[in-house]
């Protein structure tokens, strides 16, 4: 969406396809990383966003067991916005399209579901898609797959998937919110247990981490159990998991964390989870995404201007984006074996405050290396694309 706003806004035309009628996936991460807030800024719709309801976060924390630690302080980020903003990706990307709208080569194609790729002498071409006028093929000069870490783009080309491993799941839920419930989300480590929690302002949304493949043997002792292990990480949750009242309404998030040895052939780059699933780990798989997606539209719109999209043009992206994708996913994957698995493993484990979290809160000071990892990432992008109207404007 956001690569499709950026590439119409420089006047080139755009097909942006969604397989659903709307955007309510429940799975989709709710948060809004100060660099997203800042490239909002660049492109001079940051007030109207926060104009939207949102929460602010200028500082994260965690709790384990019953000592609460500050984990990451944004409030010094060299950013307009020093928080991460909690808004539900659906009313994002509404806001996104909303933008992109204004501009006139930008088209968005609800209820359509690309189900193949269009090849001709070996170079992608466009795509197949299901639609409520039937099947349709959608011709372009490129075709960006961004379709997430079941992507069907990247399965048609026939790209090679490197698997790093992920040790866990997730099961996700929503849980009333109360006026007195307080305002921060906080992850909750507590004997063997993690939860994290969401705050979507009428109610929680919860993450329950759990050992990869753990999930049927949970069901199997029951609801009741499920909600008991619940309540003992979060106790303030206690009386409200009753609105947990079958399995429905509990999903499974699998977590994968991969990556695309290559991510693009002749005609057709992935990017975001499409080119490299990560962990829910620190929430950056949107962070990285929407790097993706500027970094893509900086390299690509004057190639795309002048109908030419090489074959090199296309690698320039992978070499700008693949080394932040590793140093971040090298650090989810010490984290899933260092920390989250043997707190998962060992009640123990988590007996007493580990050491990193002693630094920090020792030396608050140190809060501001995670704020910056988390919130700007590592080399983060800048909108580099011009804006048709300012210039339109300018010329008249």
């Amino acid at each position: 969406m956001l690569c499709g706003f950026l590439l119409a806004r420089a006047g080139i035309d755009v097909v942006v396809l969604e397989k659903h009628a709307d955007f309510l996936r429940d799975f989709r991460g709710d948060t809004i990383h100060p660099s997203t807030l800042e490239l909002m800024h660049e492109l001079g719709i940051l007030e109207d966003f926060l104009r939207r309801p949102h929460q602010e976060l200028s500082h994260i924390g965690a709790q384990v067991n019953d000592v609460t630690v500050g984990v990451a302080d944004f409030s010094h980020l060299p950013t307009h916005c020093k928080f991460v903003g909690l808004m539900p990706q659906w009313d994002f990307l509404n806001f996104i399209a909303e933008k992109a709208k204004a501009y006139p080569g930008f088209h968005l194609h609800m209820e359509t579901q690309v189900t193949d790729l269009l090849i001709e002498n070996n170079c992608v071409v466009g795509v197949r898609a299901k639609s409520p006028r039937g099947e349709i093929e959608v011709r372009a000069d490129l075709t960006i797959g961004a379709d997430g870490r079941h992507s069907i783009v990247r399965e048609k080309a026939g790209f090679e998937v490197l698997d790093l491993g992920a040790p866990i799941d997730v099961l996700w839920m929503r849980v009333s919110r109360q006026p007195g419930d307080a305002n921060q989300a906080l992850g909750r480590f507590r004997a063997g247990k993690i939860l994290v929690a969401i705050d979507r302002g009428e109610y929680w949304q919860c993450a329950y981490v759990i050992a990869k493949g753990a999930f049927d043997a949970i069901r199997q002792k029951g609801l009741a159990r499920f909600q008991e292990e619940i309540a003992s990480v979060a106790p303030f949750l206690r009386e409200r998991l009753g609105e947990l009242r079958d399995w429905d309404d509990i999903k499974l998030l699998s977590v994968a964390v991969d990556r695309l040895r290559q991510w693009s052939r002749s005609g057709l780059l992935c990017i975001g989870d499409s080119a490299h699933a990560m962990s829910p780990i620190g929430g950056v798989g949107i962070n990285l995404a929407i790097q993706d997606a500027v970094a893509a539209a900086n390299i690509l719109v004057e190639p795309l201007a002048k109908g030419a999209i090489s074959d090199e043009r296309l690698r320039e992206v992978q070499r700008l984006r693949e080394f932040p994708t590793r140093l971040t996913q090298g650090f989810q994957v010490f984290a899933h074996k260092r920390f989250i698995r043997p707190a998962l493993r060992n009640a123990r484990s988590l007996s007493r405050l580990p050491f990193l979290f002693k630094l920090l809160q020792t030396f608050p000071i140190l809060q501001r290396i995670p704020a910056r990892l988390i919130g700007l990432g590592v080399r983060p992008e800048h909108v580099r694309t011009p804006d048709t109207k300012l210039q339109t404007a300018r010329s008249t």
